[in-house]
Order: C-alpha cells, then sequence, then structure tokens
C-alpha cells in the first residue's frame, strides 16, 4: 500500500491491515481501503476528524456531564466507575415468546411485567424491544429496528390501555373480537393488524405537542404507511426528513402522525407499569444497529454511513464472513455533534430499564466496515473513538442508575473486555465458551472450570443465538444445520459437536455434578448447578433453557428457512411459573445468589 493512503487511512481510523480469529495479520486490499475512504467523504484533502474531549471525574474537573467551554469546545466528564453490580441470578427473556390468556399472539409488555414480577428474579434481561415500521411485512428480528430510540408497539396489551377501560361495551367487543389465536408460530403480520385496528378503535383523536424527535419518527411511520416500508423507494423529495414536502404531509396527515405518537406514549406507560411493578431489576437490550430502510437510518443518515453495511470478517464460524445488513455510524460525523446521536440511543434504552446490554460492544471500538457492492470478506475494520463511546456509555449508565453489561464474546481483543472492566460494567461468559488459555501453544483449551471466570461478567449457559441445553445434549443444532445445507462436513460436525457435549459430561462430573441416571432432565439440572458455581456476578438462565426446550430462538446464517424469533414457549406464563422443570433448574442458581424470592 502507498504511503499517502496508509496515511490517510490512518488518520481517519481505516484499518489497513487486521488480525483475524487465528491470530494472523491479513492485509486489506487498497481499493477496500479507498472504498471505506469515499463512503467516509474523505479524500486527500480530509483534514482528521474533530476529536471531543472526554475526561474522567476527578477534583480538577466540572461536575459529571456535558460542558461547553469558553473557547466552544465540548467536554464530557464521566464516572471513574460504575457501582460494584449487586449478585444475582436471573432470567434471559425473549418477550415475544411469552403468552398468556391477555396477550394477542405474542408476549407484551404486561407478560414482562408479570414474568419479572412472580419469577423470584433478581435480574431480567429482556430481547431489545425497539420500534418496528409499522407496515407489512413486519420485521420480526429484534436485532434490526426500525429505529433504537422508540419502543415496539407490537407489544402492547391493547386491553390494558386506559382507552379500553373507558371504552362502551360496543368498542371494547370490538377490540376483543380482533384479538388472534394462539399459534405454533408467531405471526407477526397478523398479530400487528389485529393490534393495529384495536388500536385505531380506541385512540381518542387528540393531538398534542411532541418533541421534534418523535414527531419525525411519527411522520416516518405515516409515510412508511402510505409509500411503503423501506424509504430508500420513496420519491427523492420524501427522503430527507427536512424536505418542505415532508413537512406538507406532516401537516396533510397530522392526525395519522398524532395517532403514531400516542402509540409510543402507551409504550412508555407500560414499559414503565412493568418496571415499577416488579423488584427485579429490568436490563433492556440495545441491538448493534438499524434496519437500513427503517427510521433511524431515514432520520438519522446525515450521521451513518447509509451505503454501508456491518459485519464481522471472515473465521472458522464463518468462512465467507457475515453481513448484518446494519449501517454503522460515521465515527467523523458522531464527534462533530458530540456524540448527541449515540447518547439519544442510550438514553431512550435506558428510560424503563435498571440496565442495559450492549450486543456486539465490540463495535464501540471497531466495526467490520463492508463497502457497497461487496461481500463480506472484503470489509475493513473502522475505529471509534472508545474512550469517548465507553465514557459516555457510562455517564449514561451512572445518571440513569443503572448496570451495564457488555456482550464480549467471539473474536474480541483482550483490550474490550478489559475498558469494560475499568468501567465498572460487566462483561459475558457463557459456560460453552470458556476456555483456559493458559495451556502450552498448540494444547488444545480446556473448558475454563465456572469458578474461575470473571467476576464482572453476566455468566449463561446458552444465548439465543447457540443450542438450548437440551439441544445441546442431543445435537440439535448439527442436524438442523446439515438439514439445511449450511455444513460443508456434516460428519466431522457431528463427531466435533459430541466431543463437546463428552467435554461438558467430564466437567460435570469433575465438580460432582453428573447424576447417576443419565436422562436428559437431570442433564438439563446439573447444567445449571454447574452454571451456580460461576464467579461472576450474575447468573442467568432462560426459560428455553431450564424447561429443556429443544429449539433455539434464532439460527444464524438463516432467514426464512429457521423459524427465527417466531417461536412460542410451550406453557402460558401461570404454567410456566409453576413447572416443576424450571423450579429444579434455577434453585441452584437462587441458591447461589439468594437475592430474589422462590417463584410462585
Amino acid at each position: 500500500m502507498d504511503q499517502q493512503l496508509s496515511a490517510l487511512a490512518r488518520a481517519h481510523g481505516v484499518a489497513t491491515w487486521y488480525e483475524n480469529a487465528d491470530r494472523r495479520r491479513v492485509e486489506v486490499a487498497d481499493d477496500v481501503v479507498r472504498a471505506v475512504l469515499t463512503e467516509m467523504g474523505v479524500d486527500e484533502h480530509t483534514p482528521p476528524p474533530p476529536k471531543v474531549r472526554v475526561v474522567r471525574e476527578g477534583p480538577d474537573t466540572p461536575p459529571l456531564g456535558y460542558h461547553r467551554l469558553d473557547d466552544g469546545q465540548e467536554l464530557i466528564v464521566t464516572p471513574r466507575r460504575l457501582p460494584p453490580v449487586e449478585p444475582a441470578w436471573g432470567w434471559m427473556l425473549q418477550l415475544y415468546a411469552l403468552h398468556s390468556p391477555g396477550s394477542w399472539g405474542i408476549g407484551d409488555y404486561a407478560d414482562l411485567r408479570d414474568f419479572a414480577n412472580r419469577s423470584g428474579a433478581g435480574v431480567v434481561l429482556v430481547n431489545p424491544v425497539q420500534a418496528i415500521t409499522p407496515a407489512l411485512p413486519v420485521q420480526r428480528s429484534p436485532y434490526s429496528p426500525s429505529s433504537r430510540r422508540f419502543a415496539n408497539p407490537i407489544y402492547l396489551r391493547v386491553t390494558e390501555t386506559d382507552e379500553f377501560r373507558r371504552a362502551d361495551a360496543a368498542t371494547k367487543n370490538a377490540v376483543l373480537a380482533l384479538a388472534p389465536p394462539h399459534a405454533d408460530l408467531i405471526d407477526y403480520d397478523a398479530v400487528w393488524t389485529a393490534k393495529l385496528r384495536a388500536l385505531e378503535l380506541l385512540w381518542p383523536g387528540t393531538t398534542e405537542e411532541m418533541p421534534a424527535d418523535l414527531r419525525d419518527f411519527a411522520t416516518f411511520c405515516v409515510l412508511a404507511e402510505r409509500r411503503g416500508p423501506d424509504w430508500r423507494k420513496w420519491p427523492s423529495y420524501l427522503r430527507r426528513p427536512g424536505h418542505p414536502a415532508v413537512a406538507a404531509v406532516r401537516e396533510e396527515l397530522a392526525d395519522r402522525v398524532a395517532f403514531h405518537a400516542w402509540l409510543q406514549r402507551l409504550c412508555e406507560q407500560q414499559l414503565t407499569d412493568a418496571r415499577a411493578a416488579t423488584t427485579a431489576k429490568i436490563v433492556h437490550d440495545l441491538p448493534v444497529g438499524v434496519d437500513p430502510a427503517g427510521a433511524d437510518a431515514w432520520a438519522l443518515q446525515d450521521v451513518l454511513a447509509s451505503d454501508v453495511t456491518v459485519g464481522a470478517p471472515p473465521d472458522a464460524f464463518s468462512q465467507q464472513g457475515q453481513d448484518w445488513n446494519l449501517p454503522p455510524f460515521r465515527p467523523d460525523k458522531l464527534a462533530e455533534q458530540g456524540y448527541r446521536p449515540f447518547r439519544d440511543v442510550i438514553r431512550s434504552v435506558l428510560r424503563h430499564a435498571d440496565g442495559i446490554r450492549v450486543d456486539h460492544i465490540a463495535g464501540l471500538f471497531r466495526l467490520w466496515w463492508i463497502p457497497p457492492g461487496r461481500p463480506a470478506s472484503e470489509g475493513t475494520y473502522v475505529y471509534y473513538d472508545a474512550d469517548a463511546m465507553l465514557g459516555i456509555l457510562a455517564l449514561e449508565a451512572h445518571l440513569a442508575g443503572a448496570m451495564v453489561v457488555g456482550e464480549d464474546l467471539g473474536t474480541v481483543p483482550d483490550e474490550v473486555t478489559d475498558a469494560m472492566h475499568d468501567r465498572g460494567m460487566l462483561s459475558s461468559s457463557v459456560l460453552y465458551f470458556e476456555r483456559d488459555p493458559d495451556v502450552d501453544p498448540g494444547t488444545p483449551e480446556p473448558l475454563l472450570p465456572p469458578e474461575r471466570w470473571p467476576v464482572d461478567a453476566m455468566a449463561s449457559i446458552s444465548t439465543h443465538d447457540l443450542p438450548t441445553t437440551s439441544g445441546f445434549l442431543r445435537l440439535e443444532n448439527v442436524r438442523i444445520r446439515a438439514e439445511l445445507g449450511q455444513l460443508a462436513d456434516p460428519d466431522g460436525e457431528y463427531v466435533r459437536a459430541e466431543a463437546a457435549k463428552q467435554e461438558m459430561l467430564a466437567a460435570l462430573d469433575a465438580h460432582g455434578l453428573l447424576p447417576a441416571d443419565p436422562r436428559e432432565e437431570g442433564l438439563v439440572v446439573a447444567l445449571h448447578r454447574l452454571l451456580a458455581t460461576a464467579a461472576s456476578r450474575l447468573l442467568l438462565t432462560s426459560p428455553q433453557d431450564a424447561l429443556g426446550e429443544l429449539r433455539q430462538p434464532n439460527l444464524p446464517g438463516t432467514v426464512d428457512e429457521y423459524p427465527n424469533w417466531r417461536i412460542p414457549l410451550p406453557l402460558a406464563v401461570d404454567d410456566l411459573l409453576a413447572d416443576p422443570r424450571l423450579h429444579a433448574a434455577v434453585t441452584a442458581l437462587r441458591n447461589a445468589r439468594p437475592g430474589g424470592v422462590s417463584p410462585d
């Protein structure tokens, strides 16, 4: 690579090489570097991006917060360290999978309230509940929201709104008649169609002043209903939020704009009620990015690299790399705006939360940018000001009195985890993944005993992207991936999965936890008992893991080939909380972290 291009890339945080999963240096092609620089609007005359001063609180600093100095520069003063997280056990909850007699074909905010209040846990981690685009087909993945700044009205409990309570009998009957039945798989389109019609029947028709961000979001919703869910396919005059044509639509359809703003107020109320009803700490999940066709990509296009997508470079898990189809923030534009777009996202999540889990927290340090028209393998890392990003995350958590958990699984530089721990944030430890690196080179790394896991961590057996306990024991993920043609060597994958299972059984035996009865139900309980020995502050499991459900919530690398994000739990909330399998699994967690109470 010529020196001029290398220097330009370095000045703007674009990597010209990276270390792969095998810790080998990989050179990035010149044309990839040029393509990324072009997407950042950089040429040889572009000055380096601005820096925002971010410092930790000390005796000589202003108070915690955001300051503008006399010279016009911004200064952000962040806490030195967040308070220690109180040890607790809890649940990792896929909200859509809950159901009860009162919910309409999908778990809702009232189900969250009831489950959190009655489960006996100290912590409940919820999948992302950020906003959808209100048009069909509804985006099923909670990790590709239309907006990270607003809530998802598909999770509203229609019958627990004030408007339903005040409605006359005829209106109530009309609303109740719309309720979709519980199904074997969640039908997002049917659920949203029913709830939207019901909420239209209940809408009081009032208009109120609204902040600019809510006004723009509600305007997007109206445009999406009339012009289609992808703003990039709208007429050019509607693609910019500030265009006079957009203002004209907003005025012409003011009632519909007010309706969508009202839906957000209902979400605010039900999320607030869910949090207030329980002593458990509610932790909300923050996705890496947003749907490129959605509301934030439209409203924030000046700070996003709209034509770029982020993902991951090739590794053993995905030999061609991964493209997540999410546009990234531009680091230069974030700095120019004092990181306000990032701050607003964090604040919106923490508004109804006692904590935040940041998916792929390494993305605050660097993201794998894939230029338009290229495969995932032809990308490179773009670096962010991690001190600023982590500092703002810590500051907003401090102001909200919240904990921070970072998802740092997979190929993540040690500096990411170290920086989190230095700030008082928790990392993530998963039973399937924790390995002891302190072995001779070339020697396979054995499982790391849970009692040696990091203290400042949220520990679990699995995650939504991994096999459940029963799926792991039955090698179900290998069977499914082989059936779908995802595996180049199915036989070899079965051998490796069986070896991993036997290694786990040996770990149970070494801890005196291997049951004499080898039936699966006992092994599921034993895996939870092994998790209970972890040194980590938080011990979490999922209903799917505790019940021994076979199907995992999401199978990476699939869209419609597998029912991702559509699998309901086999039991309604009341029956779930009374199930002896659930009680047997979590007893060890509750005894190890006795902060909660027994589930009823």
